[in-house]
């Protein structure tokens, strides 16, 4: 499902979703919110599909919203009807949200600028990976916002509330070695190398049985809002599914 704002393509189970305004550091317009709700509608459609990518088209992974277009043109949403500003920042979340929920994993692989929205998509990814050339920043409140995507919720989490109020409240830039160290990407690499080592990242995953995988994932996700006991329960319960998968297998294999 690609048009001129999202590339998609999938290649031996691989999907590739790639933000495509090079020009304006991929920021976001409206068309690129609706295509990028089909897209991960149709991942969720695709079985077939075990990893996703989540990139971006020239030399930044996403420099936030468009604000020049959306304060000249408003966000265009196509034929939704949405009450009030609130409702729209809803509808935003929501399609963020869409990749957090997918059952296969989503990697994000960040070259250049990740920014506000930007940073806030890359943090429903499943882990990131980043160039060397790679810087993060969430700058809303030094327009008198609030990172209204999850950035007050999601980031907190991943590197601890005291970092992330640090970068929340100053809005300051921090490079891809500072990232690494405080736990917002999992690794970061020379800029030529990146695309080959999520590849190679993702065909590991790929190669693993997916039923595993993606309990995995939903285990790991649902232990973020549980008690432990509650998420060793959750666990023990997805790895039983599995198991009974896997035994009924192996049985249907015996008879043949």
């Amino acid at each position: 499902m690609s048009n001129e704002r999202i590339l998609f393509s999938v290649e031996n189970s691989i999907a590739t979703v790639s933000l495509n305004r090079p020009g304006k550091a991929n920021s976001f317009d409206g068309e690129m919110w609706l295509t990028l709700e089909d897209t991960a509608n149709l991942i969720r459609k695709t079985p077939d599909i075990k990893v996703v990518i989540l990139t971006g088209e020239g030399k930044s992974f996403c420099g936030g919203l468009d604000i020049k277009k959306a304060s000249s043109e408003g966000i265009y949403l196509g034929d939704r009807t949405l009450r009030s500003g609130t409702d729209t920042l809803g509808y935003l979340s929501e399609v963020l949200t869409l990749y957090e929920k997918l059952p296969v994993p989503v990697i994000a692989a960040i070259r250049g600028g990740c920014i506000g929205l930007g940073l806030e998509l890359a943090l429903v990814c499943d882990f990131r990976l980043a160039s060397e050339n790679a810087v993060f920043s969430i700058p809303e409140v030094v327009f008198g916002l609030v990172p209204d995507c999850g950035g007050t919720q999601r980031l907190p989490r991943l590197i601890g509330p005291a970092m992330a109020k640090e970068l929340i409240y100053t809005g300051k830039r921090i490079d891809a070695a500072e990232a690494l160290r405080i736990g917002l990407v999992n690794h970061v690499y020379p800029e030529n190398e990146l695309a080959g080592k999520v590849i190679e990242i993702a065909q590991n995953i790929a190669a693993n049985p997916e039923e595993a995988v993606q309990a995995s994932k939903r285990s790991i996700n649902a232990a973020m809002n549980m008690t432990l006991e509650a998420g060793l329960k959750y666990e023990t319960a997805a790895a039983e599914v599995v198991l009974g998968e896997k035994l009924k297998s192996m049985i249907k294999t015996e008879r043949i």
